[in-house]
């Protein structure tokens, strides 16, 4: 793909062909307006698709639904915070959300935020993991625990003690939440087709309650003065506007709706409804008191706007279990002409029409300043659908101010099997991938029972009735007392996982190792390797992680409270263990993911290639020492021990006399640099195909070198039996 090809499809297309969108900030976001048929058909589109792909492959871009990209732009997202993510797969949010905390970060730093990044499946961990990889950061944790009840992991007894000791990280907090729940996912049916068939407006009501519980968990994470975002691809104000009345209603004065109207004034909004109606089957209600008596469990006051629902009214809808029938829930069959008689019988209750309504109706306007919700409709602006309200803590949660206790909500045995049949959606460009599992039974927690109930923990006295938090409470008990053999437990723990199927994450404490990764790539003191590298073996650890200060701090508390986070993936990968017989006198070699972490602090095993010699070992990967065109760097390179080294692109290489500049070129962000590995006679580079080929393409834009033809293959053949892994 070249800027010809570029110029050739606006010179086609048209000027909105390819253009920025006027509502994101710095114009990092574009909008191509081709559909896929044209995209297959026109050679230049074919090609510039690829180079999509590829670009998105290595981490230069995402590709992802426009719409979806508008919640993390509310949260104000500064380089120091902590970020949790709830419902974070398939990582689209969290890679932006990475990206804002690296954006203002200097060269060489890390910032001091961290983005922890969640989500219930297991096999949608893999996507989100695979997804943030790209991006190659220390300050990512991924998690896996159900959002609603996600771990309080809390050393402190009361907020009182959360700040007497400043350096110690006492109380799982984020300065930021994004609550981008499960939802029916109406506002994708523009580019999802087969969501008409699937659509019915029971899915909105069975996923009500789930998305008030996984909200109100996402409000207890909240610092007191943070900002949480509350967003579905859903227009069912019973999974909008009837959710975030319902936290308001919860948090009592301790959060507030914000007004964010001045905020992206590019962005076409409307505001949040004030009064809608509920629909279960084939009948519309206006109020809770209309429901019949059979239905009451499953169509719930918190649904309706009605500003009269009180404290006892909602609590009564505590203790019960949600059933649904198949009936009338989650049809993969819509029928056209109900569908279009609902719609008709809404007309006058929408925003602007209130006024239009009999005064004798019993259709109730909220008492929540609901028009402070932002709802993205598609013909506004080309887009999906989406709706957004950004919340305020202002104070802590009390258990007074959260009704209902623990509430069993079951689905249907038919969606449950579809839950689990349906493939997941393959990423295409521009586009979010909204389907979320869930299992069949979600138990929830009030916070004022979960409160409590690790506030209990916390107390050296007591026995925790929660068997299931027996072991945790023992080993918090041993860390409070300060008796001697907790130590012994902890290392039980730390040597075995307490989550079935995933790895402990231990510190990496081998001093004397450390030591010879220190001396053998000359690592500067100024960048921390103990206490920073964790490792997933209980044995031989053969990949080390980095970590920043953030997430270090996040993990020693993981310990401390018996690992109640399950951990799937966290930092980036910066050493590993070779396998090589070259008699090399250090056992680990660097790791490209964390080459530009690392770069700035290397001071030995670095050579400096010219863009000609850098392009061949990028695109032959084995060269011998005598092939390079430039005989000094063959010579240098001959003249290293065997093992792991650094290969800097350096355009200007003849006029850098002893490398004076080699500490800028280093620490310049700008700068192009690969791993590779010193054998008996050649050089091997150990980058992957698709980071090679990226490069490659950057060295021909910036250089105009061509690609090789089938003499150069035959000059510089391939070295087999070189295997280092990755």
């Amino acid at each position: 793909m070249t800027l010809g090809d570029l110029w050739r499809v606006s010179n086609e297309y048209g000027e909105d062909a390819i253009r920025p969108l006027p509502w994101y900030p710095g114009n990092l976001a574009w909008h191509l307006n081709f559909s896929r048929k044209e995209l297959r058909k026109n050679l230049a589109l074919e090609s510039f698709h690829e180079f999509l792909k590829h670009e998105s492959d290595v981490g230069n871009i995402t590709r992802q639904e426009a719409v979806s990209m508008v919640p993390p732009l509310f949260l104000n997202v500064q380089p120091d915070h902590h970020i949790l993510d709830l419902c974070a797969a398939p990582g689209s949010k969290t890679f932006q959300l990475l990206e804002m905390i690296h954006q203002s970060k200097e060269s060489g730093l890390l910032p001091g935020g961290l983005v922890m990044a969640n989500d219930i499946n297991v096999q949608r961990c893999d996507l989100l993991i695979h997804n943030t990889k790209r991006m190659c950061t220390a300050n990512l944790i991924v998690t896996n625990h159900e959002a609603q009840n996600f771990p309080n992991c809390s050393l402190a007894k009361d907020y009182s003690e959360v700040y007497k000791d400043t350096c110690k990280l006492q109380r799982l907090e984020f300065d930021r939440v994004l609550c981008d729940v499960p939802c029916s996912g109406d506002g994708t049916i523009r580019k999802g087709h087969d969501m008409w068939r699937k659509w019915n407006s029971g899915m909105g009501n069975q996923l009500h309650l789930l998305q008030v519980n996984i909200a109100m968990r996402g409000i207890a994470l909240l610092k007191v003065g943070g900002r949480m975002v509350y967003s579905t691809c859903s227009m069912n104000p019973v999974e909008n506007e009837a959710v975030v009345a319902e936290l308001l209603r919860r948090s009592g004065n301790s959060v507030e709706l914000l007004d964010v109207s001045c905020e992206l004034p590019e962005l076409v909004r409307r505001p949040g409804l004030s009064t809608w109606k509920v629909k279960d089957g084939g009948s519309w209600f206006q109020t809770h008191d209309d429901v019949p008596h059979d239905r009451k469990t499953v169509v719930l006051p918190s649904m309706f706007p009605s500003s009269d629902i009180t404290e006892e009214s909602h609590a009564g809808c505590g203790d019960f279990e949600m059933k649904t029938d198949n009936r009338s829930s989650f049809s993969r069959n819509c029928n056209v002409e109900e569908t279009r008689k609902n719609n008709h019988d809404m007309d006058g209750v929408s925003i602007g029409s209130t006024k239009n309504l009999d005064c004798t109706s019993n259709i109730m306007n909220s008492k929540f300043p609901l028009h402070r919700c932002m709802r993205i409709v598609p013909h506004d602006q080309n887009s999906g659908a989406f709706f957004i309200a950004v919340l305020h803590k202002l104070a802590p949660l009390n258990g007074s101010q959260i009704q209902g206790t623990k509430i069993q909500h079951t689905l249907g045995k038919d969606r449950i099997e579809q839950l689990h049949k349906e493939p997941q959606p393959e990423a295409r460009p521009y586009e979010t991938i909204l389907t979320r599992q869930h299992n069949n039974v979600l138990e929830v927690d009030d916070d004022a029972e979960l409160l409590g109930r690790r506030h209990n923990l916390n107390m050296d006295n007591g026995t925790s009735k929660d068997k299931n938090s027996t072991e945790v409470e023992m080993v918090f008990n041993d860390v409070e007392s300060g008796r001697e053999e907790s130590g012994d437990r902890m290392k039980k723990l730390q040597k075995q996982s307490r989550w079935k199927g995933v790895d402990p994450v231990l510190f990496f404490k081998d001093e004397v190792v450390i030591k010879s990764i220190r001396s053998f790539f000359g690592i500067k003191e100024s960048f921390s390797l103990e206490g920073h590298l964790v490792t997933r073996s209980t044995d031989n650890a053969r990949r080390m992680y980095y970590i920043s200060k953030s997430v270090k701090e996040i993990v020693e508390l993981n310990e401390q409270v018996g690992e109640q986070l399950k951990i799937a993936s966290l930092g980036v990968k910066m050493f590993e263990r070779h396998r090589s017989k070259d008699g090399c006198s250090c056992a680990y070699r660097l790791s490209y993911e964390g080459l530009s972490l690392l770069l700035p602090y290397i001071s030995k095993r670095i050579l400096y290639a010219s863009p000609v010699d850098f392009h061949r070992l990028l695109q032959y990967r084995t060269i011998n020492f005598a092939h390079f065109v430039d005989s000094r760097f063959g010579e240098e390179a001959a003249s290293l021990m065997p093992g792991c080294c650094v290969v800097v692109l350096v355009e200007g290489f003849k006029n850098i006399s002893g490398h004076k500049n080699a500490d800028s070129i280093l620490k310049d962000p700008m700068t192009i640099a690969i791993v590779c590995w010193r054998g008996k006679g050649t050089m091997n580079v150990m980058v992957s195909p698709p980071d090679r080929k990226d490069l490659l393409e950057r060295m021909a834009y910036r250089f105009g070198i061509k690609a090789s033809t089938e003499e150069d293959e035959k000059f510089y053949p391939k070295v087999n039996g070189f295997d280092q892994g990755s």
